[in-house]
């Protein structure tokens, strides 16, 4: 891609996204709810809570603070968030991350990147629970030698993978925990899953669980572009558009020469037919004329925002960070 074609047009694309009359989807089903009410009833004899975000929207949502229910509880457990999918993340502002998180009181932070056959930063993260936990009270658990620790994170953030990849790293096994790249994956808690000898540690799986209420019409959009909300729910076709804006307005272009465009575009309609054309995405619809119906063959601008939209979550159109 010619860089300076897409410099050139920077001011020309959208700085608001028209989210027109959308209301942010209630999406809260029944497995959430349930799920969460097992969480609580499990963290009895948790020592720490892991709490895992996709590192592209590091700020969006906390499942502990949205969650009336979960938040006197998980107050007074240790907890770590991890950053995963780091390798889809723009991490050049990582310094900038932390020092928000900071201000949060946000101290004990992992990124990671699950799906690596080795991770470096995996093999942190049992010595970094281990002195967390012993650095604070451990209530009714004092005279127990084993650790505990309890998994949360909105739906397709990698929870099952960290635990995969926790026990491929520490005791040589293969994954013990279903993953997927759709959310609802793991639907209950499981039994606990240990991921480490020494010290004998366990994992318990859990729900992804999306707080009762989204903020905004745009946080729903960041979760939905990154795969935490199920695409039909909100439509492939605004996820497409919202993915093209968010793109543009973040300099990233590579979809121009990934999709053979002559030069960015702002009008998702003209990117789609164009996606459709390259890929042969088509479909033969009957169209009506003054002359009777005939069979035409049209650009199949779903399959192209499908193609559009999965290729962006697979990192082949640049790291981003969406927040």
């Amino acid at each position: 891609m010619k860089l300076y074609h897409a410099l050139r047009h920077v001011g020309q694309f959208r700085t608001v996204f028209d989210f027109g009359e959308r209301e942010v989807a209630h999406w809260f089903p029944g497995h959430m709810a349930k799920g969460l009410k097992q969480m609580r009833a499990s963290l009895k004899g948790v020592d720490c809570i892991v709490e895992i975000h996709d590192a592209r929207i590091s700020f969006i949502v906390k499942v502990s603070a949205k969650n009336p229910v979960f938040q006197e509880t998980l107050d007074v457990r240790p907890h770590l968030l991890i950053l995963n999918k780091m390798d889809l993340a723009d991490l050049s502002s990582q310094q900038r991350i932390m020092k928000t998180l900071e201000k949060k009181g946000v101290r004990n932070v992992l990124f990671t990147n699950c799906l690596k056959q080795s991770d470096d930063n995996i093999k942190k993260l049992v010595p970094m629970v281990v002195e967390i936990i012993e650095s604070q009270p451990r209530f009714n658990r004092d005279e127990n030698t084993n650790f505990c620790l309890m998994v949360i994170g909105v739906p397709n953030v990698g929870k099952s993978s960290l635990i995969n990849s926790l026990r491929r790293t520490n005791l040589k096994k293969g994954r013990a925990s279903r993953v997927g790249g759709e959310p609802g994956i793991t639907k209950a808690i499981l039994t606990r899953i240990q991921v480490c000898e020494r010290p004998i540690m366990h994992l318990l799986d859990t729900p992804g669980v999306l707080p009762p209420k989204i903020k905004s019409v745009e946080t729903g959009m960041k979760l939905a572009l990154c795969g935490t909300i199920l695409d039909h729910l909100v439509g492939e076709d605004i996820i497409a558009d919202y993915l093209l804006y968010s793109l543009n307005r973040l300099g990233k272009f590579s979809y121009v020469e990934k999709y053979g465009l002559q030069e960015p575009s702002d009008d998702i309609q003209y990117v789609l037919k164009r996606i459709a054309v390259r890929l042969g995405k088509t479909q033969r619809v009957k169209a009506i004329t003054g002359v009777g119906n005939i069979t035409i063959t049209v650009p199949n601008y779903t399959a192209a925002a499908y193609d559009f939209i999965r290729t962006f979550r697979k990192g082949e159109l640049g790291q981003v960070m969406l927040d």
